[in-house]
């Protein structure tokens, strides 16, 4: 395991290399980026939609497993995911590698691709191949997508914060590791926990609003208004509650 100091260091060094990528490079990875969690979140709707709802907490701990695979796969083969980005391109931000143009530009882009690998998943793999559209999984769907989008505007966004901070975590732990089965472990256990709480993730909810609405149970009016809050506050956690306050935390040791 690398120190705080040699972590921080990392951070930085993958948030100058994600700004140098090609456009092309961002559109594809962004693209497997969206893809990949929307995966994890298909997983998830199938591994819990025939748990009673009185076994609430056992579905949520369940669901969690299986979740963090989309982000190991972004992680370990290459892929490139908005929320991630908010903290190692923060490190970089922060340490003057970059400005705050390059920052959201970077996010702009990203995100975009990101939502048209979530859409794609919701649409061929959820509704045209079925795995979203048969019982009980549709009205898991529509449920779990209620679920985000009825929440209120500070609600969300403070949700967004939470997520994003154990996200931003995930991919800190990643940095950390020196081998494959240590990144898996920093990976999946912050990403686990997440799912489980209930927070809210931007693109995670690209994938499920989406999905409801291909099923008739949701409104992209209803996905826009809780898309802004939660992004939003995924911003903050990734880039004040990790990038900032670890930047902070070790910069004296920080070779700028």
């Amino acid at each position: 395991m690398f120190t705080p100091e040699e972590i921080l260091q990392k951070s930085i060094g993958a948030g100058v290399n994600k700004l140098k990528k090609t456009l092309v490079a961002k559109m594809i990875l962004g693209f497997i980026g969206g893809a990949m969690i929307s995966i994890g979140f298909l997983a998830y709707v199938r591994v819990t939609a025939s748990i009673p709802s009185n076994l609430a907490s056992v579905k949520a701990l369940v669901g969690g497993t299986v979740f963090p695979i989309g982000l190991i796969v972004i992680l370990l083969a290459g892929g490139e995911l908005a929320t991630g980005n908010m903290m190692a391109v923060g490190t970089s931000l922060f340490s003057k590698k970059n400005n705050w143009f390059d920052y959201f530009k970077n996010l702009a882009i990203i995100t975009l691709f990101n939502f048209i690998g979530a859409v794609f998943v919701a649409y061929f793999f959820g509704h045209v191949a079925g795995l979203t559209h048969a019982e009980p999984f549709r009205q898991a769907v529509i449920g779990i997508a209620a679920g985000k989008t009825g929440a209120g505007f500070w609600s969300a966004f403070v949700s967004g914060i939470g997520c994003n901070w154990l996200v931003g975590l995930a991919v800190w732990l990643s940095f950390g590791a020196k081998d494959a089965a240590g990144k898996i472990l920093g990976i999946w256990f912050p990403i686990m926990i997440f799912v489980a709480v209930g927070f809210q993730h931007s693109i995670a909810n690209c994938f499920i609003i989406p999905a409801a609405i291909f099923e008739g149970g949701s409104t992209w009016w209803l996905f826009i208004q809780n898309f802004v809050p939660v992004f939003l506050g995924n911003i903050v956690g990734g880039l004040v509650f990790v990038a900032g306050f670890y930047y902070l935390s070790y910069k004296t040791k920080n070779a700028d």
